[in-house]
């Protein structure tokens, strides 16, 4: 009778260790499944037949990731693109990726990095909502997908910010 009793508790003490490891194994993966932040996504309405339209948003990463690519069922191709001054001229093009530094956000706004929904499939109105799925990458090479869905402002409507 004295010999069982310390193996059932030797036996319940491994089995407490053995769970508390798969609930921490758990942990990790649903952390790296909630390492990017997208706050406030949007999409620019369009006027009638026009074929191309921009989405902001702001991205945080916890670790050093990198926005590689962009999809949406509103367009038929959808790229990441960057907006700069190049001897007193604005110019626009498409770029690989956009850097996400661990713990600093990263702004998607007009005249900046953007995606740039192009080829629409339809007008994409004020007050819609517009699917994207956004595909980061970390520097392991490990890549993660992000569905959000972004609102849609009117061409001229001012940004709302939150202090």
């Amino acid at each position: 009778m004295f010999l069982c009793l310390p193996f059932k508790r030797i036996r319940t003490a491994i089995l407490s260790v053995t769970l508390l490891h798969s609930v921490t194994l758990l942990t990790s993966i649903e952390v790296f499944a909630q390492s990017i932040q997208v706050q406030e996504p949007w999409v620019r309405a369009t006027v009638k037949g026009q074929q191309a339209t921009g989405a902001f948003m702001k991205l945080t990463a916890s670790s050093p990731m990198r926005l590689v690519q962009a999809q949406s069922p509103v367009a038929g191709l959808v790229e990441i693109h960057e907006m700069k001054m190049e001897k007193d001229v604005m110019k626009m093009s498409a770029v690989a990726g956009i850097d996400l530094p661990a713990g600093r956000a990263v702004d998607l706004k007009p005249g900046g990095y953007h995606v740039m929904l192009m080829q629409l499939k339809q007008d994409i109105k004020e007050g819609e909502t517009v699917p994207i799925t956004l595909v980061f990458e970390n520097k392991e090479g490990k890549k993660e997908s992000v569905e959000i869905k972004a609102s849609t402002r009117a061409l001229g409507q001012a940004v709302k910010h939150k202090h």
